[in-house]
């Protein structure tokens, strides 16, 4: 296996340390490079972000015959050492539903309708907050904090001492085995028992994504500790994860070439972080792009929210019948929208009236589909208010929408046979396509630059901002090949692109700049796509062009996609013709 310099000088390190690896930056390779270095030493772990990242990295750790090496997930390392054994039974489905709260903990109803739902909700939230905290009591942290709707954070301190005295009440009950726990609990119970772990060296993961009660297990232990990951790469902010990067003292190496993808997508990338600067938390990135896939065999769709990529799949599967059979990163049935029975349908019920339908307990507490509104915007619930997006959007449509996409859904195993993967970013960390194209939702610099102005900088919610930057970076840099990209998510600025690092010292301040090819706008504004030019708008087309209009402007104005208002602006050589730069 050939090394760079950087990853030569992780593998020979001593000590504690913390590495900054850009995405697609070998990180994997730098850390099995790492352990079979040190394969006659002492057992070292290794801790994966999730289960088919632990599944993969024990294929690797095994082909170059590591013994010596044990890879866990955070959780599973804590249910070896909390639940198995224990008369702890873990809660089905990953936690409980606000109805389920209400009855455990036997919520009184309050004449205000549906408030005892909206408590139970914050309590299902004051838990994990908690369990993903370092924090020895609930008591410590203030709720409050989190919250960011006014109308949430008036109800929560009208209720502040009930949520505060059932939340620790649920989680009494929790530790004495009354109810099922929930992962997050049995993960806080292991960070509070102070676990020595019998390992020499410890490996930890995607560290930008970590929990504050994971982190704290990893540095309490005498190994030495290898903390790895990528600070624009968290986007695990909702679920109260931390930057392990930038809580640890540890001397710092980076992993700034990437072999995924090539110099103008990591330029990009560049530009994309640097609108951190608008909120005053951009502290400067290095990327070099060595990628040279020139292949397309897999083509994926990202998208920001469930929302959005269910859209883009109606729009290419159903209504332009463009693609057969696609695959959704993860289960089918794990996306809000896709299982049969759940609260996508009893919300549409909901939605049309028809109340004697609806199965899910809460949603059947509501007489009309204002007062689910008003619940979600008193509880911040994101994920219901995306279920109520599908809704209003597709309407009486929805279910059958829903079964066409999944008639049309390979089996895992079949994953390369799909025609389009469909993926959220989140969904997706860690994977890579020959070809991306993102759907229109992400963050874009005008809305941000608009709400700094509207709002004003100071007070922006900063942290949050930032998490919508990184997820743009993340889906932008999953491409090995080609990308697709709405024009409206490029850089105001031109792109300053860095060589290859093979051609030049990459600390020096050399570059090129490179004119990158935005995504046709979309065909509701390409009216007259396909169709010939005529006289009087070559005319105005030369006008415009002159003038200096945009790209953007001119394809706007003619109906057409930026890329044939380039054709015909060097069909009719405009640039020669005029001595305009082009």
């Amino acid at each position: 296996m050939n090394f760079t310099s950087e990853q030569h000088a992780i593998i020979h390190s001593s000590g504690n340390i913390k590495i900054n690896a850009v995405a697609g930056s070998g990180k994997t390779s730098t850390l099995l490079g790492y352990a079979k270095e040190r394969r006659n030493a002492g057992p070292i772990l290794y801790i994966a972000f999730n289960k088919s990242v632990k599944l993969e990295a024990e294929r690797k750790f095994a082909l170059l015959e590591l013994s010596n090496v044990k890879v866990e997930t955070a959780h599973s390392l804590a249910y070896s050492f909390i639940v198995k054994g224990s008369p702890y039974k873990v809660k089905r489905n990953g936690g409980y539903k606000t109805h389920e709260i209400v009855e455990v903990l036997g919520l009184k109803k309050y004449k205000q309708p549906h408030t005892e739902f909206v408590i139970a909700n914050h309590i299902n939230r004051y838990v994990v907050l908690f369990c993903n905290s370092d924090k020895p009591k609930v008591q410590d942290l203030n709720y409050e904090e989190i919250l960011t709707d006014e109308r949430a954070l008036n109800f929560v301190r009208k209720f502040r001492e009930v949520i505060l005295q059932q939340t620790r009440l649920f989680l009494d009950k929790m530790n004495k085995g009354e109810i099922e726990i929930i992962h997050d609990f049995y993960l806080k119970k292991f960070q509070q028992s102070l676990p020595q772990l019998p390992y020499e060296f410890i490996l930890f993961d995607e560290a930008q994504d970590a929990s504050d009660a994971m982190l704290d297990v990893v540095i309490r232990q005498q190994a030495t500790k290898v903390i790895v990951g990528d600070t624009h790469q968290q986007i695990y902010g909702w679920r109260f994860a931390v930057n392990s990067l930038e809580k640890v003292d540890y001397p710092v190496y980076n992993l700034t070439r990437s072999f995924r993808f090539d110099h103008e997508i990591a330029a990009l990338a560049c530009r994309i972080l640097q609108w951190k600067s608008h909120l005053g938390l951009y502290a400067g990135s290095q990327i070099y792009g060595l990628g040279t896939t020139t292949s397309v065999r897999q083509r994926a769709i990202l998208a920001r929210t469930n929302v959005g990529l269910l859209s883009k799949a109606v729009e290419l599967l159903i209504d332009k019948k463009v693609v057969k059979k696609i695959y959704f990163e993860g289960r089918i049935e794990s996306y809000t929208y896709a299982d049969e029975g759940a609260s996508v349908y009893d919300i549409l019920n909901l939605y049309l009236g028809r109340r004697h339908l609806i199965k899910d307990k809460l949603i059947a507490s509501m007489k009309y589909f204002s007062e689910l509104e008003e619940y979600i915007d008193k509880t911040e619930d994101a994920a219901l208010g995306l279920i109520v997006e599908i809704v209003k959007k597709y309407q009486r449509n929805l279910p059958d929408y829903i079964k066409q996409i999944k008639d049309a859904h390979v089996e895992n195993h079949e994953k390369d046979k799909a025609g389009m993967i469909f993926s959220t970013v989140h969904r997706c960390k860690g994977l890579e396509y020959d070809e991306v194209t993102l759907v229109n939702d992400f963050i874009t610099e005008d809305k941000i630059i608009k709400l700094g102005k509207e709002i004003g900088f100071n007070k922006l919610s900063k942290d949050k901002l930032a998490e919508e930057i990184n997820l743009l970076y993340v889906a932008v840099t999953r491409t090995r090949n080609v990308l697709n990209i709405p024009e409206e998510l490029l850089p105001k600025s031109k792109i300053n692109v860095i060589r290859k690092p093979e051609t030049i010292n990459p600390d020096e301040k050399f570059v090129e700049q490179y004119r990158l090819k935005p995504l046709s706008k979309s065909p509701e504004n390409q009216r007259n796509k396909g169709l010939p030019w005529k006289p009087r708008e070559d005319d105005e087309l030369t006008v415009m062009f002159c003038e200096g209009k945009t790209v953007s402007a001119m394809a706007r104005k003619f109906g057409r996609s930026p890329g044939a208002i380039r054709a015909r602006i060097n069909r009719l050589e405009l640039p020669e013709l005029y001595g305009i730069p082009f």
